[in-house]
């Protein structure tokens, strides 16, 4: 496997897991990958994500670009824009075809509204890596790359709990709410099912009490993963449910979510709730150090744009392309790579963080 270059790049080591080739099969069958496996060492490599809203999408697009040229590949890396996402897409997604790219990592900006492309990219001989949100309902993906999204909200579910439990002693049952992420995005269920996991026993016994009894992916969806949209509902719930009770918890996808749950919260007069996280994004990290928000997902960007960089390299020297297991996207089993998440609350963020120059400063502080 070809990893000198990106871990050079991103200054850590590229995860080791195990070895299982795949090609893409007939259409109707499982699996994917490309049986043409093996290109110029030049070509050029496509790279459409979806926004610059998150902090992690922009890290992506800037390490992509430096990372594919540093493997000696020449990288397309372009954004869709925020008012048409999916049609900016589709339309850099056709381009990218049309330029006679080898390989297209494709961050959706909506998981199902790609088969046009999709069936234009497996004409074309060209593979395609779902990067970070898996691509639904197609048997023209040959990969997908991301960190266990199921296992984050296991670990967001179970942080949520340690967190009442330690901020709330012996209060329980717990007044809560649940928030999901977008339902255009395939991770956001995954993400809520994962912590479904946990916290479904918990209601069920009393422990947890869902005070709005708002407790399906569809009554908790947080369109757009926009953060007034969540600071809404929260005004929302708090003015119809929260008059006289008290709120002690809130599960929270992401962290641009958490911390306008949090405006929200504060804003109405309650203390801090025990808000959990993803992305580990910079004022999430100083709101953790400062013991407000409890907890975030570290799922480090370097670290799954290097993995991908790596299909990428394995593809073009025609040898087999590391996954660890398989993901369901609806129509076939994709052979995936999926990296572990890390939780980190504010007693284990200076080491979670001890390798990350631009996190790592923020625990000292």
């Amino acid at each position: 496997m070809k990893k000198t270059a990106i871990v050079a790049l991103a200054g850590i080591a590229a995860v080791t897991v195990a070895l299982s080739g795949c090609g893409r099969t007939e259409p109707g069958a499982e699996g994917g990958g490309d049986d043409a496996a093996g290109f110029a060492a030049d070509a050029s490599i496509g790279v459409a994500l979806p926004d610059r809203t998150s902090e992690n999408w922009v890290l992506a697009g800037d390490l992509f670009e430096n990372g594919l040229e540093e493997a000696g590949f020449t990288g397309d890396v372009q954004y869709a824009g925020s008012s048409n996402a999916v049609g900016d897409q589709q339309q850099q997604v056709q381009q990218m075809i049309d330029a006679g790219v080898e390989v297209i990592v494709i961050g959706a900006a909506d998981t199902n509204q790609l088969a046009t492309q999709l069936e234009a990219a497996d004409a074309a001989d060209i593979t395609v890596i779902a990067y970070d949100r898996l691509i639904q309902n197609s048997d023209l993906v040959d990969y997908y790359v991301a960190f266990d999204n199921f296992n984050v909200g296991v670990l967001q579910a179970e942080s949520l709990l340690e967190g009442l439990e330690a901020n709330f002693p012996g209060e329980s049952p717990w007044n809560v709410e649940l928030f999901s992420g977008s339902s255009d995005d395939s991770n956001s269920a995954v993400f809520f099912d994962g912590a479904m996991s946990v916290l479904q026993p918990a209601i069920d016994d009393g422990t947890l009490n869902v005070v709005s009894g708002q407790t399906t992916v569809q009554q908790t969806a947080t369109e757009d993963w926009a953060a007034e949209n969540a600071q809404n509902r929260m005004d929302t719930i708090i003015t119809s449910s929260y008059q006289g009770v008290e709120l002690h918890g809130v599960l929270s996808p992401n962290d641009n979510l958490a911390r306008a749950i949090i405006a929200s919260a504060t804003g109405a007069g309650f203390p801090v709730p025990v808000v959990t996280g993803q992305d580990s994004e910079v004022a999430s990290v100083e709101s953790i150090v400062a013991g407000e928000q409890y907890s975030t997902i570290y799922k480090d960007t370097r670290a799954l744009v290097a993995a991908t960089i790596d299909m990428v390299s394995q593809l073009q020297a025609g040898e087999e392309v590391t996954t660890t297991g398989e993901a369901d996207n609806g129509a076939v089993e994709v052979p995936s790579n999926l990296l572990d998440p890390v939780i980190v609350t504010q007693e284990n963020a200076a080491e979670a963080y001890a390798d990350n120059p631009d996190l790592e400063p923020l625990t000292q502080q």
